[in-house]
Formats: structure tokens, sequence, C-alpha cells
């Protein structure tokens, strides 16, 4: 074991030497204190000197204290027994740590990730004689729901040949697999795999026949009326969503990860309040899973590091939570991860980068800030595994800019990096818009990327129309304004009811209730059978004799439609509420109908069926 001392101390940062022996960047090591041993990782290194940042308190670090070093880069442990857990920053297991050690986390004391007392029933997927490659599926256990597959490490570099394979009952760290490598020595191989956590796991492996990286093609469902619709968000995509305090980012990251179409849910707290952990930490488990009847927990990771937390672990969580991503994607899953908030793991680089003494950048954020938000975006994406499964990895990034200010330079360096961008608006969630994302700043670049599969799924007009929307809000808000300097008696008949029609686009479509039963959750038949429905609402010609006439009718319509949006599909409430709408806009619509549509078809019936159910 190579050793080094302390030779400064500042803050979280320690400088150490070595006599002679190598060190790496990003190795980990223990500062040796009297009853206690202090995590660190190595930041910099300048010849037989290093900085290292300190994951602890560094009260009683001195002078001349020896520091341990590993060897070993900052690593995630993976393998069974990670999905319902919490894990802090470092993955230490925090509800062991407060069975054991109370509620106030103790320093110096890193349990293992991975429960070594628990047994699973491992079943094998190779045979003795078999040859197989990093990555390949060994054998499987079942975590829950979730199939969870025993792979030859990553970073193996030649095929080798299976000699012993066993099944039944075992702890993560016994022996289940033992290979025989080229060279005649054996590796023999238990349940736990560990990658450094500031790394991508690997996505071509063993001459490229281990994974494949594909092209995002598939829209992840929300269920979010604004997101799927206008927004859409691709299955191994990124997105970010940035708003100031009070819009609404936490209720709709809820609503994201309890209803999004994945396998596997990664919550980061990188630095929030520990009030708002607290309440992620005991909602989940009470969350029903829509997907299973079962607990939300079931399938949920939660990463957190509360802004009450050292500063550099509240780095690492977001790394850490990320690599445990990329784990279940080579398993052939959907990975959703969201990050809570990028913006309070920049500013701990800000404070590690300022303890260093770099050169700062744009608002003293290192310079390297732009880079660093890159390469972690970069880690999402789609993969096709060993055995052909295809897995994917999503990242949403909630950014928290001070003052709401999206031109600061976290918010800046993220837009430049993902694909998909939520802003929240304060005045949006001030006048109970919610959820509070504003169409007229939020776009996103998927939507003509998923194009081929809107036009075999939907329709081949699908795209062409959600934009003609998204210019009708535009139209419609740039009337308000006129209408703000001259009155409604300043304004055309025409475009008084543009202005409407894009106020009921906005009052039934881009809100939805989160606190309704059925409104909280809309699927994207239904999304698709209200579009189409109110695609013909908005396009059809209006008799009008005044511009009360036209308040009063789309007053009612939207009291009507969102009556429609709270029922349930195929209930009596719910043929009543759209009869009622067809019956209003037949009172007042022109003979100028859609040409698929005969002279006697009602309204709305292509979409939505004569019964008005599904």
């Amino acid at each position: 074991m190579r050793k080094a001392r302390v030779i400064a101390a500042k803050e979280s940062l320690v400088t150490v030497e070595t006599n002679g022996d190598p060190i790496v960047k990003n190795e980990v090591g223990y500062i040796q204190l009297e009853r206690e041993k202090l995590k660190a990782e190595v930041l910099r290194v300048r010849g037989n000197t290093a900085d290292m940042q300190v994951f602890e308190d560094t009260r009683g670090v001195k002078i001349g204290d020896e520091v341990e070093l590993t060897g070993e880069m900052l690593s995630a442990e993976l393998g069974p027994g990670l999905l319902g857990s919490v894990f802090d920053g470092l993955q230490n297991p925090l509800q062991r740590l407060a069975d054991e050690h109370g509620f106030f986390l103790p320093r110096g004391v890193y349990p293992d990730p991975l429960d070594r007392d628990r047994r699973w029933e491992f079943k094998p997927e190779v045979s003795v004689g078999d040859r197989v490659v990093a990555g390949a599926v060994l054998g499987h256990v079942d975590e829950g729901i979730i199939r969870h597959r025993v792979m030859v490490p990553f970073r193996e570099v030649e095929a080798m040949e299976v000699v012993e394979v066993m099944e039944g009952s075992y702890r993560v760290d016994e022996v289940v697999v033992r290979l025989r490598r080229g060279d005649g020595s054996l590796l023999e191989l238990d349940m736990i795999r560990r990658w450094p956590v500031r790394q991508a796991l690997p996505q071509k492996m063993f001459q490229k026949r281990y994974s494949e990286r594909l092209y995002p093609s598939e829209p992840l469902t929300t269920t979010i009326r604004i997101i799927d619709t206008f927004f859409p968000m691709a299955r191994g995509g990124t997105g970010c969503i940035p708003g100031p305090f009070g819009a609404g980012k936490t209720v709709l990251q809820s609503l994201v990860a309890r209803y999004s179409t994945v396998d596997v849910v990664i919550i980061v707290a990188c630095g929030e309040r520990a009030g708002e952990v607290v309440e992620t930490i005991h909602e989940f488990p009470n969350t029903k899973d829509p997907r299973t009847g079962g607990s939300l927990m079931d399938r949920t990771i939660i990463v957190c590091n509360t802004s009450s937390m050292p500063v550099a672990a509240r780095e690492s969580s977001i790394y850490t939570g990320v690599t445990l991503g990329e784990y279940y994607r080579q398993m052939g899953l959907d990975v959703l991860l969201i990050a809570d908030s990028t913006s309070r793991w920049a500013q701990a680089m800000r404070e590690t980068s300022g303890r260093m003494e770099e050169i700062p950048g744009e608002e003293a954020f290192p310079a390297y800030l732009d880079s660093s938000i890159k390469n972690l975006y970069e880690r999402a994406g789609v993969l096709r595994n060993s055995v052909g499964e295809i897995g994917s990895l999503t990242m949403i990034g909630t950014v928290s800019p001070a003052g709401g200010n999206f031109e600061e330079p976290v918010t800046q360096a993220t837009l430049g990096t993902v694909k998909d961008f939520l802003g929240l608006s304060y005045d949006r969630a001030y006048k109970r818009f919610y959820p509070a994302i504003d169409p007229l700043i939020s776009w996103s670049r998927y939507l003509e990327q998923l194009a081929p599969w809107y036009s075999e799924h939907l329709s081949h007009e699908w795209v062409s129309e959600v934009q003609a929307f998204t210019e009708l809000l535009h139209q419609g808000d740039s009337i308000y304004q006129m209408m703000q300097v001259t009155g409604e008696e300043g304004i055309t008949m025409d475009d008084f009811v543009m202005w409407q029609k894009a106020t009921l686009l906005d009052m039934v479509y881009l809100q939805q209730d989160a606190f309704d039963k059925v409104d909280v959750s809309v699927s994207r038949e239904r999304q698709v059978k209200s579009f189409q429905f109110l695609r013909e609402l908005i396009n059809s010609a209006y008799d009008f004799s005044t511009k009360q006439e036209v308040r009063e009718y789309f007053t009612k319509l939207t009291g009507l439609y969102k009556n429609w949006n709270y029922s349930a599909e195929g209930t009596d409430a719910y043929q009543k509420y759209f009869r009622e709408m067809q019956d209003l806009a037949r009172e007042n619509y022109l003979v100028q109908r859609d040409p698929h549509m005969g002279e006697d078809a009602l309204l709305g019936e292509q979409a939505i069926g004569e019964s008005g159910s599904e």
C-alpha cells in the first residue's frame, strides 16, 4: 500500500506529498486520523504532490497526517440489491447507517453499498464449455420485477471459457461462475461489479461484439400532454427543466418519474434542501407504481447529497447516479435519470475550483464547466447489448438559475448540450398554469427527429400540425400584448377569435391537473384523440356577431373541455361532456366542414367515435 502525508489543508482540500511513489488522478485515498479515516479523491497531480478533495468534514486534519493511497478510482458497486435503496453521493446506504448509527451520519464510516447478508437465487444462462466476452450475460437473479443480469466484467479484453457454473441461493460476494483465460489462469466471479463513476461504461468492447450505440428513434411517453405533444423527449435523450423557485420543478419531476414508460428510475438530489429530499424519500415508497401496482420505490434508486452534506460528495453524487443508470441500461432496460439540480452540482465544482486557485470563468465557475456538463449528458443514449436487446438511459436535469435568469452560465451550457428545453415560467406558475412550462420559450429538437415514428404510429401530418398549434400560441400572445395597449376595441374580430382559440388550446391541453386522478396521467392514445378533436374545433370557422358572443362561447367550451379531461374514458360523464361540446360547436359552426367528413357528420367523430367512448 502506497503512503503519503498531508502538507497543507484548506477546508475540504488537502495537499499531500509522496516519497516518490506514483500517484494517479482520481484515485481514492484515506487520511488516517487517530480514530477515523477520511475518504478523499485526487483532483490534481504535480510531481510528488497532489491536491485531494475530502468527502468529509476535515476537522482535526493536520500537517503530517498519513494518507493511504488505494490505487483505485472512485467507483460504484454494481449488483443485485440496488433497487429500492437510498444512497449518499459516495453510495453509502443511508438506511443502514441510520439503523446502526442514528440519524446523524458519522464521519469516516463507509459500509458496503450492497447487503452482504441477503441471498439471491442465481440462475445461470451459460454452460460449461461456453466462450464468453466482456459484458456477456452469465446468469440472472430476480430483483423485484426486474431481471437483474450478472455479466462478465466490462474490462476483460479476451474471450474466456466457462469452466464452472453454480446454481442456487448465494450472497452477492460468493463465487457463482469460474472462467479460464487464454493463459490458463482462472477468473472467479461473484455478482458484484465495480466501475469508476467518472468514466462511462464501455459502449463498444471486444472487437465491437458487445454493444452498439444507436440513434434515439422513439419518444419517451411521460403522459404529460404538453411534453409528449409539443416538446417530446426521446427515449435515450437528454433534456433540462430550468425554472425559478416556486415554479413547480419538484412536482413536475415527480410526475415524470412516476408515469414515464421506463423500467428503472434514478433520482439524484445533488445539493437540494434537506426538506425536499426527505419529502422524496417518504413519497416514493408510499406512491403506487402505475405500471405494476406495487410501490414506486421497487424500481427506483435515490442518490441524495443535500446542501448540508459535504460539498465534494455533492459533486460525486451525480456521477454515481449516472453510473448506476448505465449499468441497468447494459441489461437492455430503459432507465430514466433525473438530476435535481445540476446548478448545485456546478456550484460544488465552483467551490472546489476556487480552493484549488484555478483561473475562474464566467461568474467564477471553472473554465471547464461547459465541457463537464457536455461529458455528463453524453453518457445518456440508446444501446444494443450483446444479446441484441436495446436499452436506454434518458437524462433530465433540473436547473435552478438565480432569480430565474436563464442567461447564467449553467443554464446556457446545459441548453447548448441537451435537445429538449422545458422552461418553467414564474408568471405561469403565479397564474396557476400548471405544469408551468412556457410554450413560448420551450423547444424540443426531438419533434422533427422523431418524425418517422410519428408518421408510422400517429399520422404523416403530426409534426406540421403541432408546429401550427405552436405558431397559434405565438400569434395569440402577440394579439394579447396588443390588447394590453389598445383594449379589445383595437383589434379585429378575426384576431379576437384567434386569441380565444389560442387561450382554449392553452387552458385545456397545455394545462394539466396533477391532483385529479384522471387528468394527472393521460395515455398517448387519449392525447391523440384530444389533439385531433381540438384541431377540429380550432380549424373551424365560426359565426359570431359580437366579441361578447365569442367570449361566452369559448368560456363555456373551456369549462366543458376541462370536465371532459377529468372524466375517465368510456364513462357516462365522458360521453356526456363530449356530446355537449359537439352541440355547442354546432350552434356556432359555419357550414364549412372538413372535406374528409360528410356534410352531416358530427364534429370530432373521426377522432373520438360516435359514442364518445374508446
